[in-house]
């Protein structure tokens, strides 16, 4: 088990998360940075609305970026029963010894907004692209440059056998937000 203030160190030296943020900023904002045993990461300001607009099915074999609206600023609101994508603001490197679990924060799960991230494996790296679904009747706001998720970092004595950059994974160094592959 890694003590909170040699782990916070590690993160840094390693360049495990940029920017990184050392404490929890929470003045005023849906809190980011080091929390108690992870990462608070936040949402940056481009966003991809999902509209039914030109009705089409969405496939993930088939993905149709017309089904998406492209948005820019502070304030997202995504439409009532819909959702958006984003990414983080900070670039992540996962270590070869660690898989990192995303949950998303409770301030946005108490107002029917959801957050799905999958896990970041081993050695996978970039900005993570980030569902957010508003299971309410009522459009909901989301706020860039503010906490999204939480990161878990997951460590083992061990590295694993075959990482993501060793499968050479579809979504590694992936910049901005990123749509389904095949």
């Amino acid at each position: 088990m890694i003590k909170n203030d040699r782990w916070i160190k590690e993160m840094a030296e390693k360049g495990m998360i940029e920017p990184f943020a050392e404490a929890q900023v929470r003045e005023g904002v849906i809190s980011y940075g080091v929390s108690s045993y992870g990462y608070d990461m936040r949402i940056a300001d481009e966003f991809k609305i999902f509209t039914n607009i030109n009705a089409t099915i969405v496939d993930p074999k088939s993905f149709d970026p017309k089904s998406l609206v492209d948005f820019k600023g502070d304030i997202c609101i995504i439409p009532p029963n819909s959702f958006v994508l984003g990414r983080s603001v900070e670039y992540i490197r996962v270590p070869r010894e660690t898989i990192v679990i995303c949950l998303g924060k409770s301030t946005y799960a108490r107002c029917g907004i959801v957050v799905n991230v999958t896990p970041l494996e081993p050695e996978w790296e970039g900005h993570v692209t980030i569902e957010i679904s508003n299971t309410t009747p009522l459009p909901a706001r989301i706020y860039a440059n503010e906490g999204v998720a939480q990161l878990i970092f997951l460590g083992s004595e061990e590295s694993c056998y075959i990482s993501y950059a060793d499968k050479l994974g579809k979504y590694q160094a992936q910049r901005g937000i990123t749509l389904p592959r095949i």
